[in-house]
C-alpha cells in the first residue's frame, strides 16, 4: 500500500501505542486508554504455516496442540525471534482494536529493550509497516517505563526504573527527558519459570511444564521470606514411572528455585547504581528505586533488592502497564511540544 492511500486513511485510524512484550502485548489507543492486553502467543498450521490463533486462544493451547498445530511465542527476550509471526501477530492485534477492519494505517509508538542492536530496532520498525503502521517511532522501554509511572523524568534530578520482563531486565536511571546509564539483561520471568521447572525435574522427579511453571510462580512464589509461608498443588509427569502425579510444593521451595536469576537481578541493578554518577545516585537513594513489569509481582521482590543494596525500592502502581502507558503519553503529546527525545527515534 503506497503512502498515498496510509495519509488518506490516516484520518479514521486510531494511533497505538504497543508494547510488544515477550510474554504479554499490551495496546493504548489515543483517547481511549489500554484496550487490550493479551499474551505474545500465536498458534500456525504446520500444513500452511498460516496463523490460526493469536493470543489468549493461542497460549491455551501451549501443550496442548495436536501435530499439525504449532504454537509459537515469536519473541525472545524482548526481540523478534520470528519476524513473520510477529508482523501477522501485530496486524492481528491492530484490526481487533479497529473493530477488524483492513484499512487501517495507525500512527503507532512502540516500546523496544535499550539494548536493542539496529537490526533489531529495524526489525520491529519493518514489522509495524508490515502491518499497516504509518510513521512507527521507536521509545527505549525503560524510558517509556518511567514516563508510565509517573517518575519525575523531565526534572533536574535522577529517577531508577527497573523493568523486569519475561524475558529482559533492564534498569535505568533518568533526568531531564533522556537516559543517563542503563543496562541491560536478557534475564527475566520466562527464566524463573525455567529455573522451576528444573528445580521440581532435580528434587521431586517430576515433570512440568511452563504454564504450570508459571502459575506455581503467580501462586505461591517469593523473593523473599514471608510472614506466612505459601503451599501450592502442581501436576506433572512423574520421571520414573511416567504416570501422572501430583506434588505439593511450598513458597520456600520456589523461592530456592528462582534464587540464581534473581540474584543476577539485583547484582545488574548495583552494578547500575554503581555506575551512575554521584549527584544522580544521590537522588536515587533519597527517592527509592522503582519496579515494574510482570516480574515485580514476584512477593517481596523489593524487598529482596532493598536488603542486597539498602536503597529504598519500591513496586509501581500497576507495573505490567508502565510501558503502555508511557507509549500512550507520548501519543497524546503533539508533536514539536515532547518534553522528552532522548528515546524516541523515528523513520
Amino acid at each position: 500500500m503506497t503512502l498515498f492511500f496510509r495519509n488518506l486513511f490516516k484520518n479514521i485510524s486510531k494511533d497505538i501505542g504497543l508494547d510488544l512484550g515477550t510474554a504479554n502485548t499490551l495496546v493504548y489507543v489515543r483517547g481511549r486508554g489500554i484496550v487490550l492486553s493479551e499474551p505474545t502467543v500465536v498458534a500456525i498450521q504446520k500444513s500452511d504455516g498460516k496463523v490460526r490463533w493469536v493470543g489468549k486462544e493461542a497460549k491455551l493451547m501451549l501443550g496442548r496442540t495436536p501435530g499439525d498445530i504449532q504454537t509459537i511465542r515469536p519473541l525472545r527476550n524482548g526481540v523478534i525471534a520470528d519476524f513473520e509471526v510477529t508482523e501477522a501477530m501485530i496486524t492481528h492485534f491492530v484490526r481487533k482494536v479497529h473493530h477488524r477492519s483492513r484499512l487501517v494505517y495507525p500512527h503507532m509508538v512502540i516500546g523496544i529493550p535499550c539494548g536493542s542492536t539496529e537490526v533489531e530496532r529495524r526489525a520491529v520498525k519493518s514489522a509495524a509497516e508490515k502491518a499497516g503502521a504509518r510513521q512507527p517511532e521507536i521509545v527505549e522501554e525503560p524510558l517509556a517505563a518511567a514516563v508510565g509511572a509517573g517518575l519525575p523524568v523531565t526534572e533536574p534530578m535522577g529517577s531508577m526504573i527497573v523493568d523486569i520482563g519475561a524475558g529482559t531486565t533492564e534498569a535505568a536511571v533518568v533526568s531531564l527527558g533522556g537516559i543517563c546509564n542503563f543496562q541491560t539483561l536478557r534475564i527475566g520471568g520466562d527464566e524463573m519459570d525455567e529455573a522451576i521447572i528444573a528445580y521440581l525435574r532435580r528434587e521431586q522427579g517430576i515433570l512440568i511444564g511452563e504454564r504450570s511453571a508459571e502459575e506455581l510462580k503467580k501462586e505461591i512464589g517469593s523473593a523473599y521470606p514471608l510472614e506466612q509461608e505459601l503451599t501450592g498443588e502442581v501436576r506433572g509427569r512423574h520421571l520414573l514411572s511416567g504416570l501422572p502425579r501430583t506434588v505439593v510444593v511450598g513458597s520456600e521451595q520456589v523461592r530456592e528455585a528462582i534464587a540464581e536469576p534473581l540474584q543476577s537481578i539485583v547484582e545488574m541493578v548495583r552494578d547500575t547504581i554503581e555506575a551512575t554518577a554521584p549527584e544522580l545516585a544521590a537522588d536515587i537513594v533519597r527517592n527509592g528505586v522503582c519496579l515494574c513489569g510482570g516480574g515485580a509481582l514476584v512477593r517481596g521482590i523489593d524487598k529482596l533488592i532493598w536488603s542486597a543494596l539498602n536503597v529504598p525500592v519500591y513496586v509501581a502502581k500497576d507495573p505490567m502497564t508502565c510501558v503502555v502507558m508511557g507509549t500512550g503519553k507520548f501519543l497524546e503529546q503533539t508533536e514539536g511540544k515532547r518534553e522528552i527525545r532522548g528515546g524516541l527515534t523515528t523513520w
